[in-house]
């Protein structure tokens, strides 16, 4: 289970290593080698086709989606489960609800996790209405009932944990030969996965649907805490987590893009059980989920189990989409925090969703600029002018499936000022305006981002996780490759044209951590 101060998944620290990487791999499962097929869309194009020809689509009558992609080169299947769901989609006062029911979807069943569940129920009815006391009692400043009610909360908890099994879910698992099992929780999404050798598709089916369909959110307020020490690890006792926090506050002022994927910690102290169940009971319904399995399977098998075990899970109402829309920023934004940290640089600007036409665009600008040693970024500010010891930026932050942030950041070298990093930025964002990029340029960069985005499913688990998230997000897994065959036609006056659009004045937010000792 994690999230990280960059939109809240490892997606994009992954890509960022891989980039330097990515010309360097030999494409081991579809007979392809990468750096020879990128950048030119008649090479790439044989293989996609060769891998969009394997790919199975099954949809249950609940709503719920499957893509299956046989590869019999191992006795291995990868699964991961998708989930429409994420940060997002929390109401202002309940932030963090999605990451933590995350944590909750590992603790069991009322057949897995418990020794009996009818006394185990009975003792979670009783902590839940002694907790809802105790908010009260808090709320009021009732001293002495606090001091009972803390009382009671102990004992009760006490007496839930004689009946909790810990970890038989992720025991079950381990148990049978599966490996890998997590799960992420992000913006716009929330996502499981773990692999199986390739005679345990049923087991799988098995222990995934039960979970989904009959969760018992347990150990609630042991993860409370858990939930509670991540964020001061991440959020209040990092420089830079705090002040990605504080960026996306002032960046987005009605969008909940502005809220942190961990949720505020007063949100999470005061979260009950019951804010996680509806959650789940609103969100977590069969045309939310999708179903990605990638591996030695026989897809005609996994629609048969499907339809046995993920076909119990009854049709529900679809949930309320986020409709909140973020108003055109009018004027530059700032914000400052003083922390004891060497001085960062922050800056961002608004950019459309993943579903709109330039989204490419803006993956070749981000890549252009801030994606390892090569990029402008990197050779303007820290090689040439030696201003930051590192300048890297995100094309999409801090989710892409609605309108976002292309983000940059630098931290400052020794003896070097905020300012220089700033204008040593601007410098490299107006020549995007002002001068076009050259073919050579775009086509190497282009061919980085291509290869990057190959190197990403140069496993069943990178495969079945963008074929998972691509039908999740946008409707479609072949948008997945669309995507490559669209970066392949962005031209040099595209880049001119979108950065002329995108990086003004009144479009910019500027966040900017300061020293202590300064």
């Amino acid at each position: 289970m994690f999230i990280n101060p960059f939109g809240g998944n490892k997606t994009i620290v992954k890509r960022i290593i891989a980039t330097l990487l990515s010309i360097l791999i030999t494409w081991q499962g579809w007979g392809l080698n990468p750096a020879q097929a990128v950048g030119n869309p008649t090479d790439i194009q044989p293989y996609l086709e060769r891998v969009k020809d394997r790919v199975t689509e099954y949809e249950l009558d609940n709503g719920m989606t499957f893509v299956i992609l046989p590869d019999s080169e191992a006795p291995v299947i990868s699964f991961v489960t998708y989930v429409d769901v994420g940060s997002a989609n929390e109401e202002n006062t309940k932030t963090g609800v999605a990451h933590f029911l995350e944590h909750l979807a590992f603790k069991g069943t009322s057949k897995i996790g418990t020794t009996n569940y009818e006394e185990e129920q009975e003792v979670l009815q009783e902590l839940d209405q002694v907790h809802q006391q105790l908010q009260t009692a808090q709320n009021e400043g009732d001293e002495e009932k606090i001091a009972e009610l803390e009382a009671s909360l102990e004992e009760l908890k006490a007496e839930a944990e004689q009946y909790v099994k810990p970890n038989e879910f992720g025991q079950i698992v381990q148990r049978e030969g599966g490996v890998g099992l997590n799960a992420a929780t992000a913006a716009d999404y929330t996502v499981y996965f773990s692999r199986f050798p390739a005679n345990k598709l049923e087991l799988w089916m098995s222990l995934e649907s039960e979970r989904f369909l009959d969760p018992v959110f347990r150990d609630f307020f042991s993860e409370q805490q858990v939930v509670l020490e991540e964020r001061r690890v991440r959020t209040d006792n990092s420089p830079v987590g705090k002040m990605v926090e504080n960026f996306l506050g002032t960046a987005f002022t009605t969008h909940p893009y502005q809220h942190p994927v961990i949720g505020y910690e007063e949100d999470i102290r005061s979260t009950t059980r019951q804010d996680i169940q509806d959650f789940f009971d609103l969100y977590y319904v069969p045309q939310k989920l999708t179903i990605a399995i990638v591996g030695d399977v026989d897809p005609e098998e996994v629609k048969e189990l499907a339809d046995v075990y993920f076909g119990r899970f009854p049709s529900r109402p679809s949930p309320p989409e986020v409709t909140t829309e973020e108003p055109p920023q009018t004027e530059v934004r700032e914000v400052d925090v003083t922390l004891p940290s060497q001085p960062w640089y922050f800056e961002g600007y608004h950019r459309p969703a993943i579903d709109h036409e330039d989204h490419v665009v803006y993956e070749v600008i981000g890549r252009l600029l801030s994606a390892g040693r090569t990029s402008r970024l990197y050779q303007s500010l820290v090689e040439e002018k030696q201003v930051a010891l590192s300048a890297q930026g995100l094309s999409s932050f801090p989710g892409n499936k609605f309108p976002n942030l292309v983000l940059f950041y630098a931290l400052t070298a020794p003896n070097t000022s905020l300012e220089e990093v700033s204008e040593a930025l601007t410098v490299e964002i107006e020549k995007l305006k002002t001068e076009l990029v050259s073919e050579e340029e775009l086509e190497r960069v282009k061919t980085q981002l291509q290869a990057n985005l190959l190197r990403d499913l140069d496993s069943n688990q990178g495969m079945a996780r963008q074929l998972a998230e691509y039908e999740g997000k946008t409707g479609d897994w072949e948008n997945l490759f669309a995507e490559l065959e669209a970066i392949a036609n962005v031209t040099v006056e595209d880049i001119q044209r979108v950065a002329e659009d995108t990086f003004t004045e009144n479009n910019r937010t500027i966040g900017r951590i300061l020293s202590e000792n300064n």
